[in-house]
C-alpha cells in the first residue's frame, strides 16, 4: 500500500459506487474480449465472448443509472476524489491491467490458464466489493455493490463450471 492509499473506508455516494462498479466492469470487459480472441477451444472462446457481452450490458446499465442520478447527486459526490481513489486502489488490481506495456498479462499458455486468470479476477472483484459492502452504511450504495457481487458470483460460477468441463475433457 502506498502512502497515498488509505485503509479507512471511502465515504461513497450512489454515483461514486457506480463509478467504482464501472471501473471493475470495464476492466472485466477488456479481459474477456482479449481472452475470447486468444482462447483455443471453441467452448472457452464462446464463454469468454458471452462474459464480455454480459460486461457490456452491465456497463450500459450502470451508465444509464449514472445519467439518471448525475443531476441529483453530483453535488454530493466528491468527484475527483473518487477518480483518484479508483486509480490508486482499483485499476489493475481486480482484472489484469491491459494497458501496462512492461508486461503482457494476457499471454497465457492454454485455455486452462486463461480460465484460472478469469476465476482469480472474479474472486478479487467479489472480495473488493464485499469489503465495500461491509464498510458501507447507506442502503442505496450497498444495493449497487450487492447487485454487482451477484453478477460477479455468476461469472465466477460460469468460469468454474467450464474449468471443470475442460479438465474432464483432458486425457
Amino acid at each position: 500500500m502506498t502512502s497515498q492509499e488509505s485503509d479507512t473506508p471511502f465515504n461513497f455516494q450512489c454515483i461514486d459506487a457506480i463509478k467504482v462498479s464501472l471501473c471493475i466492469e470495464k476492466e472485466g470487459l477488456g479481459f474477456y474480449e482479449k481472452a475470447s480472441k486468444r482462447a483455443r477451444s471453441p467452448k472457452v472462446k464462446n464463454a469468454f465472448a458471452r462474459l464480455a457481452e454480459e460486461e457490456k450490458e452491465h456497463i450500459r446499465s450502470l451508465q444509464e443509472k449514472a445519467r439518471f442520478l448525475q443531476p441529483a447527486l453530483s453535488r454530493k459526490s466528491e468527484g475527483a476524489h473518487v477518480e483518484r481513489y479508483v486509480s490508486l486502489n482499483l485499476k489493475g488490481r481486480v482484472f489484469p491491467d491491459l494497458k501496462k506495456e512492461s508486461i503482457d498479462l494476457m499471454e497465457f499458455e492454454n485455455d486452462a490458464q486463461a480460465l484460472e486468470m478469469g476465476i482469480e479476477a472474479e474472486k478479487r472483484s467479489i472480495e473488493v466489493l464485499s469489503r465495500f459492502l461491509t464498510e458501507e452504511k447507506k442502503i442505496d450504495v450497498r444495493a449497487i455493490f450487492m447487485h454487482l457481487i451477484v453478477e460477479e458470483k455468476r461469472h465466477l460460477q460460469t468460469l468454474k463450471e467450464l474449468q471443470g468441463k475442460l479438465a474432464g475433457d483432458s486425457p
